[in-house]
Formats: structure tokens, C-alpha cells, sequence
């Protein structure tokens, strides 16, 4: 990994396909990185991972900014209500499980 790479992935949001290109826009270990949408289902996508050392071990922190499509009309606040802030829920619900059981540690999104 390294400032300036660029991920390729496909993920599925609600079963349909959908192609993602991530570029790491900083890269300093071992304080965190950043990683923003070049292409994808997203209008900005912006998610701040930082790593910050405690007492108890070290704690995950998660910032992202997001903007839904066509966010400007009507009705688009349902939208990134009852659709993608409850796909988020799950993505790290899901991380924060998978962060326990490897590492023992807890997320903060």
C-alpha cells in the first residue's frame, strides 16, 4: 500500500453489480490513511481510517463524507435514510466483528 494506489473492486449494493476504484489520497502509517472513490456509486466519497494508540491497545476511528447521486432533489434524504446509512450500519457492524476476532480491538465509526 502506498499514497497514490488505486484499488479495483466490485461490490454489490441491493444485488446489483457495481464497479469501485479507490485511490489511497494519503498514506501515513501507522497513524492512518485516507481513501477516496475515483469511480463508483457514490457522488464523493471520502474515508478517513485513523489508528490511535490507548492504554487498552489501539483504537480504530472511521470518518467518512459522503454524497449520494442527484442528492439535490426531493426525496433523496429517504434515500441515504432508509438505504445506504443502514447499508453503513452493516459494513461495520460487519468490521467491527471481524476486528474483535482477529485483534481484539473495537472500531469507533
Amino acid at each position: 500500500m502506498r499514497e497514490g494506489a488505486l484499488i479495483d473492486y466490485e461490490i454489490r449494493l441491493h444485488g446489483i453489480p457495481l464497479r469501485w476504484r479507490t485511490l489511497i489520497s494519503v498514506w501515513e502509517p501507522p497513524f492512518r490513511f485516507v481513501d477516496e472513490q475515483v469511480t463508483g456509486p457514490y457522488s464523493l466519497w471520502r474515508h478517513e481510517h485513523r489508528f490511535i494508540a490507548s492504554d487498552r491497545g489501539t483504537l480504530v476511528v472511521d470518518h467518512i463524507d459522503y454524497r449520494i447521486p442527484f442528492s439535490w432533489m426531493p426525496g433523496s434524504s429517504l434515500i441515504q435514510k432508509f438505504f445506504v446509512q443502514p447499508d453503513l450500519d452493516k459494513i461495520f457492524a460487519f468490521r467491527k466483528s471481524a476486528l474483535l476476532k482477529h485483534f481484539g480491538i473495537s472500531p469507533e465509526t
